[in-house]
């Protein structure tokens, strides 16, 4: 996994390349509208969002990765509930991989965050 020392999710987003740049940051627009109300922050080297402010309760998080683009959703039921649309992605246990930034899907990401927002089911 690639790891950053950024401190902040813009840094973060500054010290990419301009193909990845432009998709996370779509990423992070998403992730901000369909989740108002949660906190972003840095955690684990990659950007994430918290209803609680704290790095235990981070819900989503994405990171630009050597091979791919990772979204991870961890949320157990948003994923159960998605199982369907899920199941032509290249997903891990809590994981949804885009191997080609130009193919990322950013409405399914959208609607996986507005699910995880309104969520109260377990963190994985």
């Amino acid at each position: 996994m690639v790891r950053s020392d950024a401190a902040t999710v813009d840094e973060y987003l500054a010290a990419l390349p301009e193909d990845r740049r432009a998709v996370m940051t779509a990423i992070r627009e998403a992730c901000l509208e369909a989740m108002p109300g949660f906190t972003e922050l840095m955690a684990y080297g990659m950007p994430g969002l918290t209803r609680d402010g704290g790095v235990a309760g981070i819900e989503i998080a994405f990171a630009s990765q050597k091979r791919h683009i990772a979204f991870y959703l961890l949320r157990t039921d948003v994923r159960d509930a998605f199982a369907e649309r899920l199941a032509g992605h290249d997903m891990g246990k809590g994981c949804l991989r885009f191997s080609d930034p130009a193919k990322v899907d950013l409405e399914l990401v959208r609607d996986l965050a507005r699910a995880t927002a309104g969520s109260d089911g377990p963190i994985c």
